[in-house]
């Protein structure tokens, strides 16, 4: 693990653009800088930016970094489930991925009762809602209680600054968002999926607890994983030894992904109806070693820190100049 005073040092360094005049087609994300090729391949650069309750909010030390490896392990631990976009790395902030027609649903895969923001199951359970994305609940349940069985909650997508918002299966078909024998494919390889993830965390003392699948059609109209998979920023992992004693305590389980700054911002404002207010630079250390936590635990890996003395956006720089993208 990272020290402190390491990660604390990394602050003036994050990489809160990737901008390159010379690639074509920038689209920029919530945390990624997005270049389409005229070959039909992407070029997806994370940076350290934060996002939370559809904000972009400050940036983390190595978030970037942590997230592309994190999803290269996953993808390479699913590619026999099903197939993904990625067809290189050329730095390690950098993906390069076959361009996808994308599908407009993100899968939202749950085993647990839990969440902060506006369409995680928590919120609309303690508001009374017993029946949400399609899925009935029983009564008497508690926050981070186990769920009776794992469950599918679709959302639509949203542009930046926009909610996601929830959708049932049968709402996904009539209105002409994806076919039936798409929602089925979908479902069953989420399924799927979220279950070798269980699996793999579960072996290196974690709890997958829930998470978000991205898919698009490749040009032969295939369905391929895209975006990021099983990542601190769209999951959440708990620590597995710590859960029941916390949870039977009423306290929030041990967390390595995005709900510890959820947490932290709801405890302090409204972040829908009020201004979140900064996030001191000791948070923004905690979470880089929580993400970085993640890392090493599910990979079993060390993470490396970067060389210092080169600006990250430099060595990405020089990278994609050294693989041909940038003159």
């Amino acid at each position: 693990m990272l020290s402190a005073e390491i990660i604390r040092a990394a602050i003036p360094n994050v990489l809160t653009e990737a901008r390159f005049d010379e690639l074509p087609a920038f689209y920029q994300g919530k945390v990624r800088e997005n270049y389409d090729l005229p070959d039909g391949r992407r070029i997806l650069i994370s940076t350290d930016r934060q996002s939370a309750f559809d904000q972009v909010l400050s940036a983390v030390p190595f978030k970037g970094e942590v997230l592309t490896q994190t999803a290269r392990f996953w993808f390479e631990a699913t590619a026999d489930i099903c197939p993904n976009h990625v067809l290189d790395y050329p730095d390690p902030n950098v993906v390069l991925g076959r361009r996808l027609d994308m599908l407009p649903v993100e899968m939202v895969v749950r085993d647990y009762l839990t969440g902060s923001t506006d369409t995680s199951v928590w919120p609309m359970y303690k508001a009374g809602n017993r029946t949400m994305y399609g899925v009935a609940f029983p009564d008497g349940l508690r926050k981070n209680d186990k769920l009776p069985a794992t469950i599918l909650t679709p959302t639509t997508k949203a542009a930046i600054g926009a909610h996601d918002a929830p959708i049932t299966p049968a709402e996904i078909v009539a209105q002409g968002l994806l076919t039936q024998a798409q929602w089925d494919e979908l479902a069953q390889l989420s399924l799927a999926l979220f279950a070798r993830g269980r699996e793999i965390a579960a072996r290196n003392g974690l709890i997958l607890v829930d998470t978000k699948f991205e898919f698009g059609l490749d040009p032969q109209g295939r369905i391929t994983l895209a975006d990021e998979i099983l990542t601190p920023d769209s999951s959440r992992y708990w620590k597995a030894a710590s859960y029941a004693g916390r949870h039977a305590r009423g306290e929030e389980p041990e967390s390595l992904d995005k709900e510890f700054l959820r947490l932290w911002i709801a405890a302090r404002c409204d972040p829908y109806t009020q201004p979140i207010p900064p996030i001191p630079d000791d948070t923004l250390v905690e979470f880089s070693q929580k993400y970085i936590a993640l890392f090493e635990t599910v990979t079993g890996r060390r993470f490396d820190v970067p060389a210092a003395g080169e600006k990250v956006k430099e060595r990405i720089r020089r990278n994609l100049t050294l693989a041909g993208y940038l003159g």
